[in-house]
């Protein structure tokens, strides 16, 4: 009787960590950066001062594969892009728990750690959160390692599409969501595709959008889902907003919802407040708009 306990808890547990396993994979670089510029190795660790769990001093990007059960499947995959200012990744409740929750209703995820600006310190976040202050000095040494994320999330679109088989979800349902930076990771992938690359939705979650101020709408523009905050620390709200409207305009697909409150960040975090369930009316428009769309 002990052996058969024994062999039927190992069981369990196999089934358990097998449901959640993820398989780290590099990514190419199509757009090349001085490995040098990054003294500090990549760190995971977590941070009081954001009281999560973040990633740091990314100089290789990656993703970490996570897939729902095959009797679940659906086709449908996002790439995952957290935020953390361009210089942290918010890797569980903007990366990791999004994917979960994603699995659980069918859809493949992969969550991507994209190019970072390098820190000088241990603590990539208590280095940036200071620099929230200064925009001006925030941008001279955040600005040129942006391009680095913008082409990462490229390549990631890029690369499931082309292992779509090999992950058993459909190339034409691939999409991207992301949060803060990692929402200006999905703007630009709506803004900026080739055909290739083209995501099938796009979220940018209280997303920074200044750099597609002047953007024109593509002419075959995918779904773009938009999620925010009036109380955004950042005051994100008005430019999504506006990015509804220029999609609205430009008679494309489009959903936004902007929250009383909720402030930034707030991801996957348990709040008790309305941004608790906007996952949830991001799947409604999965279904209509991906999952069940002909």
């Amino acid at each position: 009787m002990r052996i058969r306990n024994v062999t039927l808890m190992v069981v369990i547990l196999t089934a358990a960590l097998t449901t959640f396993a993820q398989t780290v994979v590099p990514l190419p670089t199509t757009l090349a950066s001085d490995p040098a510029k990054w003294v500090m190795p990549e760190r995971s660790y977590f941070s009081d001062i954001w009281r999560t769990e973040v990633v740091t001093n990314v100089s290789k990007p990656s993703i970490l594969v996570y897939l729902p059960k095959k009797k679940l499947a659906n086709g449908t995959a996002a790439i995952v892009a957290p935020g953390g200012g361009f210089w942290a990744l918010s890797i569980n409740s903007e990366g990791i728990d999004v994917a979960k929750w994603l699995n659980a209703k069918g859809i493949a995820a992969f969550v991507l750690k994209y190019r970072l600006t390098p820190s000088a310190t241990e603590d990539a976040v208590k280095e940036v959160s200071a620099l929230f202050a200064d925009p001006k000095t925030f941008i001279e040494k955040t600005g040129p390692y942006i391009p680095y994320a913008l082409s990462d999330g490229m390549t990631a679109l890029r690369y499931v599409r082309e292992h779509a088989a090999e992950y058993h979800m459909d190339p034409k349902k691939l999409g991207i969501v992301g949060f803060s930076a990692g929402g200006t990771v999905a703007a630009n992938a709506a803004f900026n595709y080739s055909a290739a690359e083209r995501p099938a939705f796009a979220a940018p979650i209280y997303p920074s959008l200044d750099a597609f101020a002047n953007s024109k709408v593509p002419a075959d523009a995918p779904p773009l889902f938009i999620t925010v905050a009036s109380n955004d620390q950042f005051n994100f709200a008005p430019a999504s907003v506006d990015l509804y409207k220029k999609w609205q305009a430009a008679g494309k697909v489009a959903e936004v919802h902007v929250y009383s409150t909720g402030g930034h960040g707030f991801g996957m975090r348990t709040q008790n407040l309305p941004t608790d369930h906007w996952i949830e009316l991001f799947y409604s428009f999965l279904k209509v708009e991906v999952i069940d769309h002909k």
